[in-house]
């Protein structure tokens, strides 16, 4: 035994009580929908707008709630690819091995630090209490770590350090400034040609919050009406088109919630415009929309239709969708009927009608602004399994106008193989067809090219990039 004597013992610290983690209702909300774009392949569009529902019917939103928690959710999908190569140099592992709802968890973190506003000190603890809510006090220190790595720098410091030279790699280097796969930022810089400045602006805007755009449906509303909104501004093309500036719920409006008005992209409504307006030779009674799902442009059609005297046949393959199509045409001033068909195997005989339109399935390029989480679930693969679906459509509409009528080819994407290609490819087997130049149909619309056909751009016309080709069959 020691003669030294015993020291005395420190008394033991008490341990600290258990807290419970804050829950942050608009954080929360963000992850779930978060959770379901990544495990249902849901879109945020749809998902989103229930969820902001419930909360309020809950008590637990108010307007600015709901603001931050779409921000945090369209931001979050928007610059995906830019804050993963910025997460992925603040972890010690590939991504791939990071569970993917803590990935979620630093995303969320991380658009809060580069893309917003809030102090660094209340993203980075907001972050960890809503980690601690859904994921456990485990992870949310990781969460923690990795997000005061994130906060040592700004969005500007982290592209310069992750982003290769434009001079080495101009692909790649927009491909993690601007948050698009390098496939895309490929595509579509070979559909927009130019130099680096253009592609640069279209970039850009596939990252912007795009404005709420509404028509007023011919014979059933007004802009003048839907002008009396709060921040509303007419459109910059279609005389139909209204513009909410500071976003706002389309559902409030009392002609969008009777059906007389609708949510509809400026430049859907103009593709919808052109075909009608397109010239003919002979009769305007009959016109078809031959795949028209969801409804909006066979709505405006419908509308425009009946101030001629002239029917819609809206045909739409899948039944449910059949069913929105029905919807969104109720209450339509003149004669229509909506059926579940399938354009390719049409039950109308050919050369039945004098206005075809053929907005045909593609990759969706070019709503990137209203869908972010499409870049990066689509795959150059995609291409070829529309390709055949595209031309078969193409062709079933070639089929159905008669002499002298005019069919309208459209597609919600830029993408050479889903316009151009498809277009050049069929019409080699239909000599007895002329194309005809879209862009006096548009008057008043610029930058839309050499021709025949147009193809619009978000950075160039505020619109998705809708592309249009009218075809005349001659004989």
């Amino acid at each position: 035994m020691s003669d030294q004597p015993s020291r005395p013992r420190k008394p033991a610290k008490p341990a600290k009580p258990h807290r419970r983690p804050k829950k942050d209702p608009v954080r929360i909300l963000a992850f779930e929908a978060l959770r379901a774009v990544d495990e249902r392949d849901a879109y945020a569009n749809l998902v989103l707008p229930p969820l902001l529902r419930k909360a309020r019917e809950k008590g637990d939103f108010d307007a600015r709630d709901a603001a931050l928690a779409t921000e945090l959710v369209y931001g979050t999908l928007r610059r995906q690819g830019t804050y993963d190569a910025v997460i992925a140099a603040c972890v010690d592992r590939p991504l791939r091995e990071v569970d993917p709802p803590v990935l979620d968890v630093l995303g969320l973190g991380a658009h809060q630090l580069l893309g917003t506003r809030i102090p660094t000190h209340a993203a980075v603890s907001a972050s960890v209490e809503l980690a601690r809510v859904v994921l456990g006090d485990g992870r949310a220190k990781f969460v923690n770590a990795v997000l005061r790595k994130v906060a040592q720098d700004d969005l500007d410091g982290w592209l310069a350090r992750i982003a290769p030279p434009y001079d080495e790699d101009p692909e790649d280097h927009l491909a993690v400034v601007h948050s698009h796969p390098r496939w895309v930022v490929s595509a579509l810089w070979d559909s927009l040609g130019g130099g680096r400045a253009g592609i640069e602006d279209l970039l850009a805007a596939d990252n912007e919050r795009p404005e709420v755009t509404l028509v007023a449906r011919p014979g059933r509303a007004t802009t003048e009406e839907l002008l009396r909104e709060e921040a509303a501004v007419p459109g910059r093309w279609s005389p139909y088109a209204v513009r909410l500036t500071e976003g706002g719920e389309p559902g409030a409006v009392e002609a969008v919630r009777e059906g007389r008005a609708g949510v509809q992209d400026e430049g859907s409504q103009l593709v919808a415009l052109a075909l009608a307006n397109a010239p003919l030779e002979g009769p305007d009674e009959r016109w078809l929309d031959a795949c028209a799902g969801p409804g909006g442009k066979a709505a405006l059609l419908g509308a425009l239709a009946a101030g001629r005297g002239a029917t819609l046949l809206a045909s739409e393959k899948q039944p449910h969708r059949a069913g929105l199509v029905a919807r969104a045409l109720a209450g339509n001033p003149g004669p229509y009927q909506v059926i579940a068909a399938d354009g390719t195997r049409p039950p109308w005989r050919p050369g039945s009608f004098d206005r075809v339109l053929v907005d045909v399935p593609c990759t969706g390029l070019g709503a990137l602004r209203r869908r972010p989480e499409a870049r990066w679930r689509r795959r150059p693969a995609d291409l070829e399994s529309f390709a055949p679906l595209q031309r078969a459509l193409l062709r079933g509409a070639l089929d159905a106008v008669r002499t002298g009528g005019v069919v309208g080819y459209a597609t919600c994407s830029p993408h050479l193989a889903e316009t151009r290609a498809v277009v050049e490819d069929v019409l080699k087997q239909y000599p007895d067809t002329e194309l005809l130049d879209a862009r006096p149909l548009l008057p008043g619309v610029p930058s839309l090219g050499e021709g025949p056909d147009i193809q619009l751009w978000p950075h160039l016309h505020g619109t998705d990039a809708m592309y249009l080709a009218l075809i005349r069959r001659t004989g």
